[in-house]
């Protein structure tokens, strides 16, 4: 069987391309996990007085319930440890696709179920990509399961292929966005009746003021103009979901300039509106849709061998035990030749780095994203056992 890829929500699950490409597994535990802290943040902003008193009997309750062997959000701690051993059995690996802004119980949860299992074959992914790029991405790992990767190259392939995600969104408001770095003239504009703004996410941020519903920049000739969001110099294919706003912009305007090759509509995400601060929202998200350009991309990249589990990655960090690449390999003295020259060698011929090495570069340790093209690697260091 292949790697499992599993996601926290059924909205993070896109269609298959194709009969051969496999679904994506729901982790059920960590979406009562979500639905549970929705709740409580929803009664928070409606009487904060008496969600305080909530609070107090809840953890009463989640006192008893611990003692009973079961978890506050009412899915059983046994149950979660189930159904992640059932995934393990069936596929070996499991990659678990968790957002960056899904709440602290349901990472907590995913900890505590690895933990608990003392399993190295779990590996949990959180980029930093919206929830719609998040779902593209679960769907080209999806893709690749079918190839020969290892689950280490897959794993550590999720931070490079984020890297040619392009993931933003239209949106009413930036008022309360912090995802993206927003002037003080756009916080003032998101009070103007109508204003619309087009904010790309990744892989570098940005931010235009639209015109109104469905308008978009025109020219002098009374056509859509392109807009000034930096687009994909290669093919991509575009997925939209629409909240509260109209799709005409970004199927329109967008899209053509962007020389999408199809666009695809799906339902929002239910963490959409949480991560961009608003639900007057239409995101989209242009990624490459060919596996076989998928699958040179990943293969086009060094693999080395993680120190600290053993398995292969690519890139400069473990994606199942987050152990960092150790350093490279030093050069052996030069050698003399019969004329007195001397000839450099090295233990191994590495050429220059390409641009899908320089995208697994990351800046820091605790970094999620992917860091910039010319980061150096950090330096190597042993993980202390029981790190989760």
């Amino acid at each position: 069987m292949p790697t499992a890829i599993a996601v926290t929500s059924p909205d993070l699950v896109l269609p298959s391309p194709d009969r051969h490409t496999p679904s994506a597994a729901v982790l059920q535990s960590a979406v009562r996990a979500d639905r549970a802290a929705d709740r409580k943040g929803a009664a928070t902003k409606a009487n904060p007085r008496a969600a305080a008193k909530a609070a107090d009997r809840a953890a009463d309750r989640a006192d008893r319930a611990v003692k009973q062997g079961k978890a506050p959000q009412g899915y059983t701690l046994d149950q979660s440890l189930a159904e992640m051993h059932t995934l393990i059995e069936h596929h070996g690996y499991v990659i678990v696709l968790c957002p960056a802004s899904a709440p602290d119980a349901v990472v907590h949860r995913l900890h505590t179920v690895r933990s608990v299992l003392e399993s190295d074959r779990i590996a949990l992914l959180r980029p930093d990509l919206p929830p719609l790029g998040l779902a593209v991405l679960a769907l080209q790992l999806r893709q690749l399961t079918i190839c020969d990767f290892s689950p280490g190259v897959l794993a550590s392939s999720a931070r490079l292929l984020a890297h040619y995600i392009y993931a933003g969104a239209l949106l009413g408001s930036v008022a309360k966005l912090d995802r993206v770095p927003v002037g003080l003239k756009a916080h003032a504009k998101s009070w103007v009746p109508g204003s619309q703004f087009a904010v790309l996410a990744t892989p570098q941020p940005e931010l235009v003021r639209v015109a109104g519903s469905g308008a978009g920049t025109r020219g002098a000739d009374g056509a859509h103009a392109e807009p000034a969001l930096s687009g994909p110099a290669f093919a991509t294919r575009m997925f939209t979901a629409s909240g509260q706003l109209a799709t005409d912009w970004v199927t329109s305007t967008l899209a053509p300039a962007w020389r999408v090759q199809g666009v695809t509509e799906t339902r929002l995400p239910a963490e959409s509106a949480r991560w961009w601060a608003t639900g007057r929202i239409v995101e989209f998200a242009a990624a490459i849709p060919d596996i076989s350009v998928l699958y040179q991309l990943v293969s086009s990249v060094r693999r080395e061998r993680c120190h600290w589990c053993g398995l292969e990655l690519i890139g400069d960090r473990c994606g199942f035990c987050s152990a960092p690449l150790g350093p490279p390999p030093e050069r052996i003295p030069a050698v003399a030749t019969r004329r007195g020259a001397t000839t450099p060698t090295t233990v191994t011929g590495v050429r220059g780095p390409s641009n899908a090495t320089r995208a697994l570069r990351a800046p820091a340790a605790d970094a999620r994203a992917p860091g910039p093209p010319n980061a150096p690697a950090p330096a190597a260091r042993a993980l202390p056992p029981g790190v989760t």
